[in-house]
């Protein structure tokens, strides 16, 4: 976007930007801009905005030193310029800036002020204390092209039930699978929304990407799922995400928003002590809330089951838990195939390790049975194929 004139600058983060761009959208709505001083402090005081839930005001409050000196200056009916890594990326008009509690702020949004919170932490180091409202424009082509694939894909595959799942993949495990395959079996269409942070905790998106699709187009039925990045910017990182992620899913067409209700591992990080009173505030969003019991592998069933059908004690259950999967994964071993899939889990260990072994292809033939012709192996097929040893049995 080139400017035309010399107007004013505000310097935002990607993260910024992809929230004002998320809201153009009208992925957010009722949300469609940024919120004057009367209309945010109504919305934080009620909890509702547009007759609907909404846990907190939208606003656009850029921490910095330049920024405050803009902030402090401009006047209403003014345009400013929007700054994203030296680049303009749009305009907003000026209606009003006000001065806002930056501690509050992260109170509303997160339920507490303690700095041991990461959200909390990262939140305030961005935040700062004057907020400009008025309508806006911005250039985020990610989002717009999400937007339009999407549509395109329910009109072309005419599906009357579209539902949708928010999973983190941090990394993708046989749960994931078992709720994809849970959903995509009374649904016509399922969109994955695969959660893109702005941070560095765990397996880049990339990886995370790839190994879902990795699932996606060799273990389910052709154009049943989509995977659209959903860049986790600090608004949907509260207590109350569960709405925000509701509002993103109908808007994106689902009828259906299916979430895990006890497993931390789906990545959906709502607050379990609150989650009566999240369903409940769902109730009248305009899309159908459809809570899923925690899977775990039963070694007594050998296979994955909940609590609700199976009969043996906890003690004969394996939890799929990210954190302990990713331990493994990061330190370069193996997960056992019960947890996670040998395709995906070669696809993890391949791109996280890209140059582990000097000469995968003299190590590939020295280990594995193969055909007997010279034939070029990558990393991913090494992996794949030392996990099928694992799984003999005659020596164990």
């Amino acid at each position: 976007m080139v400017s035309t004139k010399k107007n004013k600058s505000l310097y935002i983060d990607t993260e910024a930007l992809s929230s004002l761009a998320l809201v153009q959208a009208g992925l957010i709505a009722p949300v469609t801009g940024l919120m004057n001083k009367k209309t945010s402090q109504d919305v934080n005081l009620n909890k509702t905005y547009k007759g609907m839930p909404f846990p907190f005001s939208f606003i656009l409050a850029p921490k910095g030193k330049k920024n405050h000196e803009t902030l402090m200056s401009i006047k209403p009916n003014e345009t400013i310029d929007l700054i994203s890594e030296k680049h303009k990326v749009g305009e907003l008009i000026v209606e009003e800036t006000f001065e806002i509690d930056p501690h509050e702020r992260v109170n509303n949004i997160y339920g507490t002020t303690d700095l041991s919170h990461p959200g909390v932490r990262n939140t305030l180091a961005r935040l700062g204390t004057i907020a400009v409202s008025g309508e806006y424009k911005v250039e985020y082509p990610l989002i717009q092209n999400n937007l339009k694939h999407v549509k395109e894909i329910i009109k072309k595959t005419s599906a009357r039930h579209v539902a949708g799942i928010v999973l983190a993949a941090n990394p993708f495990n046989r749960a994931h699978e078992k709720l994809i395959r849970q959903t995509l079996s009374r649904s016509d269409l399922v969109i994955l929304f695969l959660r893109k942070p702005f941070t560095n905790e765990g397996l880049t998106y990339e990886i995370r990407y790839k190994s879902v699709l990795e699932f996606v187009e060799n273990f389910l039925p052709p154009n049943k799922v989509i995977i659209v990045p959903f860049e986790n910017t600090y608004i949907f990182a509260g207590y109350s995400e569960l709405i925000l992620d509701a509002f993103l899913a109908k808007n994106y067409g689902c009828h259906e928003l299916v979430v895990g209700k006890n497993h931390a591992g789906l990545g959906l990080y709502y607050d379990h002590n609150r989650t009566n009173t999240v369903f409940d505030q769902c109730k009248n969003l305009g899309i159908e809330i459809a809570p899923i019991e925690e899977y775990v592998y039963c070694n007594i069933c050998t296979t994955l089951v909940s609590d609700e059908n199976c009969p043996h004690g906890q003690h004969h259950h394996i939890k799929y838990n990210s954190n302990a999967i990713l331990k493994l994964i990061q330190s370069g071993i193996v997960p056992p195939t019960i947890l996670v899939r040998k395709e995906v889990s070669a696809t993890i260990l391949s791109s996280l390790f890209p140059n582990r072994f000097k000469n995968v292809q003299d190590l590939y033939y020295a280990l594995l049975p193969n055909s007997g012709l010279l034939e070029e192996q990558t990393n991913k097929t090494f992996y794949t194929k030392l996990i099928e040893l694992y799984q003999t049995s005659s020596l164990t």
